[in-house]
Protein backbone atom coordinates (compact mmCIF):
# COMPACT_ATOMS: atom_id res chain seq x y z
CA UNK A 1 0.00 0.00 0.00
CA UNK A 2 1.38 3.51 -0.99
CA UNK A 3 2.01 5.86 2.10
CA UNK A 4 0.13 9.26 2.01
CA UNK A 5 1.41 12.08 0.93
CA UNK A 6 3.39 14.09 3.65
CA UNK A 7 3.70 10.71 6.10
CA UNK A 8 6.69 10.04 7.84
CA UNK A 9 8.99 7.38 6.47
CA UNK A 10 9.02 3.88 8.43
CA UNK A 11 11.73 3.52 10.97
CA UNK A 12 14.44 1.10 10.83
CA UNK A 13 12.14 -0.96 13.83
CA UNK A 14 9.62 -1.42 11.65
CA UNK A 15 11.20 -1.67 8.33
CA UNK A 16 13.57 -4.42 10.34
CA UNK A 17 10.03 -6.37 11.05
CA UNK A 18 8.54 -5.88 7.93
CA UNK A 19 11.48 -7.63 6.34
CA UNK A 20 12.47 -4.87 3.89
CA UNK A 21 16.19 -4.46 5.76
CA UNK A 22 18.82 -6.38 3.31
CA UNK A 23 20.92 -9.19 4.36
CA UNK A 24 24.30 -8.55 6.14
CA UNK A 25 27.21 -7.98 3.72
CA UNK A 26 28.28 -11.35 5.38
CA UNK A 27 25.46 -13.20 4.81
CA UNK A 28 25.08 -12.32 0.76
CA UNK A 29 28.31 -13.22 0.70
CA UNK A 30 27.61 -17.04 1.84
CA UNK A 31 24.48 -16.93 -0.13
CA UNK A 32 27.11 -16.32 -3.51
CA UNK A 33 29.45 -18.75 -2.49
CA UNK A 34 27.27 -21.75 -2.15
CA UNK A 35 26.02 -20.86 -5.49
CA UNK A 36 29.46 -21.02 -6.80
CA UNK A 37 29.93 -25.26 -7.72
CA UNK A 38 33.46 -25.37 -8.45
CA UNK A 39 33.90 -23.91 -4.87
CA UNK A 40 31.52 -25.94 -2.92
CA UNK A 41 32.46 -28.84 -5.30
CA UNK A 42 36.01 -28.71 -4.09
CA UNK A 43 35.11 -28.21 -0.19
CA UNK A 44 33.66 -31.75 -0.84
CA UNK A 45 36.61 -32.88 -2.42
CA UNK A 46 38.94 -31.26 0.35
CA UNK A 47 36.61 -33.05 3.30
CA UNK A 48 36.81 -36.11 1.57
CA UNK A 49 40.63 -36.40 1.36
CA UNK A 50 41.04 -35.01 5.16
CA UNK A 51 38.40 -37.86 6.29
CA UNK A 52 40.39 -40.67 4.16
CA UNK A 53 43.72 -39.38 5.39
CA UNK A 54 42.40 -39.73 8.94
CA UNK A 55 40.61 -43.00 8.71
CA UNK A 56 42.85 -45.36 6.49
CA UNK A 57 45.78 -45.52 8.22
CA UNK A 58 43.58 -46.54 10.91
CA UNK A 59 42.20 -49.18 9.54
CA UNK A 60 44.00 -50.34 6.31
CA UNK A 61 45.35 -54.08 6.78
CA UNK A 62 48.85 -52.67 6.10
CA UNK A 63 50.89 -50.15 8.46
CA UNK A 64 53.18 -47.27 6.60
CA UNK A 65 55.92 -49.72 7.82
CA UNK A 66 55.12 -53.00 7.05
CA UNK A 67 57.66 -54.34 4.82
CA UNK A 68 57.20 -57.45 2.46
CA UNK A 69 60.04 -58.83 0.65
CA UNK A 70 57.61 -60.85 -1.43
CA UNK A 71 56.18 -57.63 -2.83
CA UNK A 72 58.73 -54.98 -3.66
CA UNK A 73 58.17 -52.46 -6.59
CA UNK A 74 54.71 -53.92 -7.07
CA UNK A 75 52.22 -52.81 -9.51
CA UNK A 76 48.85 -51.44 -8.26
CA UNK A 77 46.54 -54.35 -8.13
CA UNK A 78 44.25 -55.81 -5.75
CA UNK A 79 45.57 -58.54 -4.71
CA UNK A 80 47.11 -58.35 -0.77
CA UNK A 81 45.16 -55.13 -0.51
CA UNK A 82 47.85 -53.12 -2.92
CA UNK A 83 45.59 -50.82 -4.12
CA UNK A 84 48.54 -48.38 -5.24
CA UNK A 85 51.35 -50.69 -5.16
CA UNK A 86 54.11 -51.16 -3.19
CA UNK A 87 57.71 -49.31 -3.11
CA UNK A 88 61.33 -50.17 -3.11
CA UNK A 89 61.22 -51.84 0.28
CA UNK A 90 57.79 -53.63 -0.21
CA UNK A 91 55.68 -50.78 1.67
CA UNK A 92 52.09 -50.10 0.61
CA UNK A 93 52.22 -47.53 -0.90
CA UNK A 94 48.38 -46.54 -0.28
CA UNK A 95 48.81 -46.34 3.63
CA UNK A 96 51.85 -44.08 3.22
CA UNK A 97 49.80 -41.70 0.54
CA UNK A 98 47.06 -41.24 2.96
CA UNK A 99 49.33 -40.77 6.12
CA UNK A 100 51.30 -38.65 3.85
CA UNK A 101 48.16 -36.29 3.75
CA UNK A 102 47.47 -36.14 7.31
CA UNK A 103 50.86 -34.53 7.36
CA UNK A 104 50.77 -32.34 4.03
CA UNK A 105 47.83 -31.06 5.20
CA UNK A 106 48.92 -30.66 8.93
CA UNK A 107 51.77 -28.14 7.66
CA UNK A 108 49.60 -26.55 5.19
CA UNK A 109 46.98 -25.53 7.97
CA UNK A 110 49.41 -24.98 10.93
CA UNK A 111 51.95 -22.90 8.77
CA UNK A 112 49.03 -20.77 7.59
CA UNK A 113 47.86 -20.00 11.70
CA UNK A 114 51.52 -19.19 12.34
CA UNK A 115 51.50 -16.93 9.40
CA UNK A 116 47.89 -15.38 9.97
CA UNK A 117 48.37 -14.63 13.69
CA UNK A 118 51.93 -13.15 12.69
CA UNK A 119 50.63 -10.89 9.79
CA UNK A 120 47.48 -10.03 11.16
CA UNK A 121 48.72 -8.89 14.47
CA UNK A 122 52.01 -6.78 12.58
CA UNK A 123 49.88 -5.26 9.80
CA UNK A 124 47.13 -4.40 12.04
CA UNK A 125 49.22 -2.47 14.67
CA UNK A 126 51.59 -0.74 11.73
CA UNK A 127 48.50 0.31 10.24
CA UNK A 128 46.38 1.72 13.21
CA UNK A 129 49.67 3.31 15.25
CA UNK A 130 51.05 4.94 12.07
CA UNK A 131 54.10 7.72 11.85
CA UNK A 132 57.66 6.00 12.49
CA UNK A 133 56.50 3.41 14.15
CA UNK A 134 54.45 2.23 11.03
CA UNK A 135 57.75 3.08 8.91
CA UNK A 136 59.71 0.74 10.95
CA UNK A 137 57.70 -2.53 10.93
CA UNK A 138 57.11 -1.93 7.27
CA UNK A 139 60.90 -1.11 6.39
CA UNK A 140 61.69 -4.48 8.55
CA UNK A 141 59.52 -6.49 6.09
CA UNK A 142 61.05 -4.54 3.34
CA UNK A 143 64.47 -6.08 4.77
CA UNK A 144 63.27 -9.93 4.56
CA UNK A 145 61.16 -9.54 1.83
CA UNK A 146 65.02 -8.71 0.60
CA UNK A 147 66.38 -12.34 1.65
CA UNK A 148 65.28 -15.37 -0.21
CA UNK A 149 62.91 -16.89 2.08
CA UNK A 150 63.32 -20.75 1.03
CA UNK A 151 67.12 -19.97 1.53
CA UNK A 152 66.06 -18.17 5.18
CA UNK A 153 63.79 -21.48 5.49
CA UNK A 154 66.28 -24.51 5.00
CA UNK A 155 69.00 -22.01 7.42
CA UNK A 156 66.19 -22.24 9.87
CA UNK A 157 65.67 -26.22 9.64
CA UNK A 158 69.09 -26.64 9.20
CA UNK A 159 70.13 -24.71 12.28
CA UNK A 160 67.28 -26.18 14.35
CA UNK A 161 66.85 -29.56 13.70
CA UNK A 162 64.43 -31.18 11.28
CA UNK A 163 61.17 -32.45 13.29
CA UNK A 164 58.49 -31.22 11.95
CA UNK A 165 57.39 -29.43 14.56
CA UNK A 166 60.20 -27.04 13.39
CA UNK A 167 59.59 -27.50 10.04
CA UNK A 168 55.26 -25.58 10.84
CA UNK A 169 57.67 -23.09 12.63
CA UNK A 170 60.28 -22.30 10.17
CA UNK A 171 57.71 -22.05 7.18
CA UNK A 172 54.91 -20.11 9.50
CA UNK A 173 57.55 -17.91 10.34
CA UNK A 174 58.32 -16.59 7.24
CA UNK A 175 54.73 -16.41 4.99
CA UNK A 176 53.53 -13.52 6.99
CA UNK A 177 54.98 -10.80 5.18
CA UNK A 178 52.51 -10.57 2.69
CA UNK A 179 49.65 -11.04 4.57
CA UNK A 180 51.13 -8.20 7.06
CA UNK A 181 51.09 -5.92 4.12
CA UNK A 182 47.45 -6.65 3.06
CA UNK A 183 46.19 -5.90 6.61
CA UNK A 184 47.88 -3.15 7.04
CA UNK A 185 46.41 -1.58 3.80
CA UNK A 186 42.90 -2.40 5.26
CA UNK A 187 43.53 -1.03 8.21
CA UNK A 188 44.37 2.40 7.23
CA UNK A 189 41.24 2.39 5.01
CA UNK A 190 39.30 1.11 7.95
CA UNK A 191 40.86 3.43 11.04
CA UNK A 192 38.83 6.41 9.45
CA UNK A 193 35.86 5.07 9.88
CA UNK A 194 33.23 6.94 11.79
CA UNK A 195 32.73 3.99 14.07
CA UNK A 196 36.38 3.69 15.02
CA UNK A 197 36.81 7.62 15.55
CA UNK A 198 33.73 7.49 17.81
CA UNK A 199 35.63 4.36 19.91
CA UNK A 200 38.95 7.20 19.93
CA UNK A 201 36.37 9.85 21.15
CA UNK A 202 34.68 7.71 24.06
CA UNK A 203 38.71 6.63 25.23
CA UNK A 204 38.46 2.72 25.10
CA UNK A 205 41.86 1.32 24.68
CA UNK A 206 44.06 0.78 22.00
CA UNK A 207 44.03 -2.88 22.31
CA UNK A 208 40.04 -3.34 22.42
CA UNK A 209 39.26 -0.61 19.26
CA UNK A 210 41.97 -3.12 17.25
CA UNK A 211 40.39 -6.45 17.81
CA UNK A 212 37.03 -5.69 17.90
CA UNK A 213 36.76 -2.75 15.53
CA UNK A 214 39.48 -2.81 13.13
CA UNK A 215 39.97 -6.66 12.99
CA UNK A 216 36.83 -8.01 12.20
CA UNK A 217 36.65 -5.54 9.11
CA UNK A 218 39.78 -6.33 7.90
CA UNK A 219 39.38 -9.95 7.77
CA UNK A 220 37.77 -10.47 4.09
CA UNK A 221 40.80 -10.08 1.86
CA UNK A 222 42.53 -12.19 4.69
CA UNK A 223 40.44 -15.19 4.31
CA UNK A 224 40.98 -15.20 0.60
CA UNK A 225 44.19 -15.13 1.22
CA UNK A 226 44.56 -17.94 3.36
CA UNK A 227 42.37 -20.32 1.23
CA UNK A 228 45.62 -19.71 -1.44
CA UNK A 229 48.57 -19.48 1.83
CA UNK A 230 47.73 -23.37 2.50
CA UNK A 231 48.05 -25.13 -0.95
CA UNK A 232 51.44 -22.23 -0.84
CA UNK A 233 52.71 -23.90 2.27
CA UNK A 234 52.12 -27.71 1.20
CA UNK A 235 54.47 -26.61 -1.71
CA UNK A 236 57.22 -25.33 0.54
CA UNK A 237 56.96 -28.37 2.37
CA UNK A 238 57.22 -30.74 0.12
CA UNK A 239 59.84 -28.79 -1.75
CA UNK A 240 61.70 -29.31 1.75
CA UNK A 241 61.09 -32.89 1.63
CA UNK A 242 62.31 -33.16 -1.71
CA UNK A 243 65.11 -31.47 -0.77
CA UNK A 244 65.43 -34.27 2.28
CA UNK A 245 65.17 -31.06 4.36
CA UNK A 246 61.49 -31.29 5.54
CA UNK A 247 59.22 -34.53 6.93
CA UNK A 248 61.64 -37.50 7.60
CA UNK A 249 61.52 -41.45 8.12
CA UNK A 250 59.54 -42.91 9.63
CA UNK A 251 57.05 -40.39 9.08
CA UNK A 252 55.94 -39.39 5.49
CA UNK A 253 54.69 -36.98 3.32
CA UNK A 254 53.51 -36.34 -0.02
CA UNK A 255 56.97 -34.16 -0.74
CA UNK A 256 58.85 -36.86 0.88
CA UNK A 257 56.79 -39.92 -1.56
CA UNK A 258 57.78 -37.33 -4.66
CA UNK A 259 60.75 -37.53 -3.69
CA UNK A 260 61.17 -40.84 -3.43
CA UNK A 261 59.19 -41.85 -6.23
CA UNK A 262 61.48 -39.69 -8.40
CA UNK A 263 64.05 -41.46 -8.50
CA UNK A 264 62.11 -45.15 -9.84
CA UNK A 265 60.06 -42.68 -12.21
CA UNK A 266 61.72 -45.25 -15.53
CA UNK A 267 60.66 -48.42 -13.41
CA UNK A 268 57.60 -47.75 -11.00
CA UNK A 269 55.81 -44.84 -12.19
CA UNK A 270 53.24 -45.38 -9.36
CA UNK A 271 55.65 -44.32 -6.73
CA UNK A 272 55.12 -40.43 -8.13
CA UNK A 273 51.96 -40.73 -9.87
CA UNK A 274 49.81 -41.13 -6.75
CA UNK A 275 51.12 -38.65 -4.34
CA UNK A 276 51.86 -36.11 -7.14
CA UNK A 277 47.97 -36.68 -8.33
CA UNK A 278 46.82 -35.95 -4.31
CA UNK A 279 49.12 -32.68 -4.09
CA UNK A 280 47.67 -31.55 -7.33
CA UNK A 281 44.21 -32.22 -6.60
CA UNK A 282 44.41 -30.60 -2.90
CA UNK A 283 46.07 -27.11 -4.63
CA UNK A 284 43.14 -27.32 -7.46
CA UNK A 285 40.73 -27.68 -4.32
CA UNK A 286 41.96 -24.70 -2.59
CA UNK A 287 42.44 -22.25 -5.32
CA UNK A 288 38.82 -23.01 -6.89
CA UNK A 289 37.86 -22.14 -3.07
CA UNK A 290 39.78 -18.80 -2.73
CA UNK A 291 38.55 -17.92 -6.02
CA UNK A 292 35.10 -18.46 -4.86
CA UNK A 293 34.97 -16.08 -1.90
CA UNK A 294 36.79 -13.34 -3.80
CA UNK A 295 33.96 -13.53 -5.91
CA UNK A 296 31.50 -13.75 -2.90
CA UNK A 297 32.97 -11.52 -1.19
CA UNK A 298 33.90 -8.52 -3.96
CA UNK A 299 31.31 -9.04 -6.46
CA UNK A 300 32.54 -6.66 -8.64
CA UNK A 301 35.96 -8.05 -9.16
CA UNK A 302 34.71 -11.16 -11.20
Amino acid sequence: MASRPGALSPGPVTRALRGDIPASLWRQASRRFARNRAAMGSIVVLLLITVTSIAVPMFWPHGIEDASWEAILAPPSFADWHWFGTDANGRDLLVRVFYGGRISLAIGVLTTVVALLIGVTWGTVAGYLGGRIDGFMMRFVDILYALPLLFFIIILVTVFGRNIFLVFMAIGAVEWLTMSRIVRGQTLSVKAKEYVESAVAIGLPKPVILWRYIVPNVLGPVVVYVTLLIPTNIVVESYLSFLGLGVQEPLTSWGLLISQGAGQLDSAPWLIAFPATFLAVTMFCFNFIGDGLRDALDPRDR
